[in-house]
């Protein structure tokens, strides 16, 4: 799996200059063309013949038996110049790394784009509004807003926390960071309307800059407020105004809140979570959603528990899974609830509840077993309807155990996604679809329903692949990759398995896969990851992203496209799901 690496992004200039046309010619796939990295360090993958040395700027690298090699080397800020040299052939590669703090003014200005708010916001009153800007040390710096002044301060030294990413090369502790020329201060305000742009000033030297903010303040009245419906099927909510914040539980379709804030194009509701404007729609409402709740409805089917809780609104909702707990909160709800009727079901214990703040209510549903196996949620007019899946029910037929069992395999990428390329330049894509192809073999032998997200070199996007699991209703999703890292990685000696789970009925079947393989097969282990990825996040089904390897290590990549290893691989893999499903099948 290729990460794409947020904000980073990539370039160089590979001018080859002399191939013999009857040798295997020096190759350097990593990094691509134009690369410009903020990482203090970039690994080189590439091959040659084995025979012989390959030299970058004259020292030589190591590389494996085939020939293949990824070395890691620092870099400078600005451009960095490599040479790689395999006897007379050579190439030039030129990386620029970026500065990951922002460049403090010389003189009399501002930073570029540092002035907040950058977009327009909009929040309570008497709720904090926080202004900052990059300016020189020394200066002085003050904003004004309808009838206020606010002096900002310069800000003590914090910590900079590196991206998400640095958890994958175990680089992810913070550093401490000066913040010279970094000022901040908040105020709040008690009239209501649009306040306008802020205008900031700066004071140096006897020499005074005025510049307006990019963005303008609203202040809301907490007694007219706007009430946003949701208008897809599941509302991506965050916790802040941005993609780069977490993912809350998806709000249903029909889910409605009022507006207590806004950031650009995000709205905050009044349960805290913030949505995206483009899947929401205002309607005409004055007074903000609220309900109460009465009984609770219970349905039992041949395959799926069925609770139902009738609302006079559909209010935003949260889940979450503990051990044999699954907990639904349901926000803007006042209890009345006095009867819930569940039998004796195949996986319910009992519901319980309780009102846990005045307009919040949990109900939590006590399950009979530690493994749970997908769950879906949805309105039906002003029902919550909240569906759990019944544990799967294994054949005694020794030689096709998994009779009646449907697995999801998603071979990652294709088309023209990919994925990592290894020291060859062969694609992550074919080695995915390889061995997704020989599993689904093997797991048809042992009389699984086998379903693949795609069976040929197609592009398919997430939501695609999401759509599937969630239409086909698997006992298991798996998402078949092959790994690499981010550019400050140590491509060279990192390898192994790793397997990556979001909710946690999968997380038992990610640690027993990725134990399972690294035993069986002798594979180093790279680890078991809780990861907000696409392909985990699916809550229909136990949803597990495998890694199977790093396509970026010269060593292992020779293991990844070695056809026996593969079918070696596919066996073992359908050997640990079949264990898997035995432990925790229906008895």
């Amino acid at each position: 799996m290729r990460i794409a690496f947020g904000l980073v992004f990539i370039s160089s200039i590979i001018t080859p200059s002399i191939v013999l046309a009857q040798q295997q010619p020096l190759k350097v796939v990593y990094p691509p063309a134009n690369h410009q990295t903020s990482a203090d360090r970039i690994f080189f993958i590439g091959s040659a013949p084995p025979t012989g040395k390959v030299f970058i700027n004259g020292q030589p690298i190591n590389r494996s038996p085939s020939g293949n090699f990824a070395p890691s080397l620092p870099l400078q800020l600005g451009e960095n110049r490599f040479v790689v040299r395999y006897e007379d052939q050579e190439l030039t590669i030129q990386v620029t790394r970026t500065a990951t703090q922002p460049e403090i003014p010389q003189g009399l200005a501002f930073g570029k784009d540092s002035l907040v708010p950058k977009v327009d916001i909009a929040r309570m009153t008497g709720e904090p509004i926080c202004f900052s800007a990059i300016a020189p040390p020394n200066a002085k710096v003050s904003v004004k807003l309808a009838d206020q002044t606010i002096n900002l301060v310069p800000q003590p030294k914090q910590s900079l926390l590196p991206s998400n990413l640095a958890a994958l090369t175990g680089r992810n502790q913070p550093e401490a960071q000066a913040t010279a020329g970094f000022y901040a201060g908040c105020t709040s305000f008690n009239s209501i309307g649009d306040l306008g742009q802020p205008q900031y000033q700066l004071t140096l030297y006897g020499k005074t800059l005025t510049q307006a903010a990019g963005g303008k303040v609203q202040i809301l009245s907490p007694h007219q407020l706007q009430v946003a419906e949701i208008t897809v099927a599941a509302g991506v909510a965050r916790t802040g105004p941005s993609t780069d914040y977490s993912r809350l539980t998806p709000l249903p379709q029909g889910t409605q809140a009022a507006i207590t804030g806004k950031e650009g194009i995000w709205y905050r509701l009044d349960y805290g979570g913030w949505i995206n404007s483009q899947e929401t729609r205002i309607i005409p409402v004055t007074v903000p959603p609220r309900t109460i709740i009465r009984s609770v409805g219970y349905r039992q089917g041949a395959n799926t528990t069925e609770l139902r809780f009738p609302l006079q609104i559909p209010v935003p909702v949260s889940i979450q899974q503990g051990s044999n707990t699954l907990n639904l909160t349901l926000h803007n709800t006042t209890a009345q609830t006095d009867i819930i009727r569940t039998d004796d079901d195949p996986i319910i214990e009992r519901v319980d509840w309780q009102q846990i703040t005045p307009q919040t209510v949990q109900y939590q549903i006590n399950l009979k077993t530690k493994q749970q196996w997908g769950y879906q949620f949805q309105y039906e007019g002003t029902t919550l309807v909240l569906s759990l899946r019944h544990p799967p029910r294994l054949t005694k037929n020794r030689r096709r155990p998994l009779e009646g069992v449907k697995i999801l395999l998603d071979p990652g990428h294709g088309g023209r996604e990919l994925g990592a390329v290894g020291p060859t330049g062969v694609p992550e894509k074919e080695v995915n679809l390889i061995v997704s192809q020989l599993l689904r073999d093997e797991l048809t032998k042992r009389g699984a329903n086998v379903v693949m997200t795609r069976t040929d070199d197609r592009e398919l996007s997430l939501p695609e692949r999401q759509a599937i699991i969630n239409r086909e209703l698997p006992t298991i999703a798996l998402s078949v990759h092959y790994n690499s890292l981010p550019d400050n990685g140590d491509a060279e000696n990192t390898q192994g398995v790793g397997m990556f789970w979001y909710h946690s009925q999968a997380h038992h079947l990610s640690v027993f896969l990725h134990n399972y393989l690294v035993k069986k097969l002798n594979r180093p282990s790279y680890g078991v990851f809780w990861n907000n990825l696409a392909l985990t996040r699916p809550h229909s089904a136990p949803s597990v992203l495998l890694e199977l390897g790093f396509m970026s290590n010269p060593r292992e990549f020779e293991w990844i496209t070695d056809p026996k290893s593969q079918a070696k691989l596919a066996q073992t893999l359908a050997e640990g799901i079949t264990e898997w499903l035995k432990m925790h099948s229906a008895k």
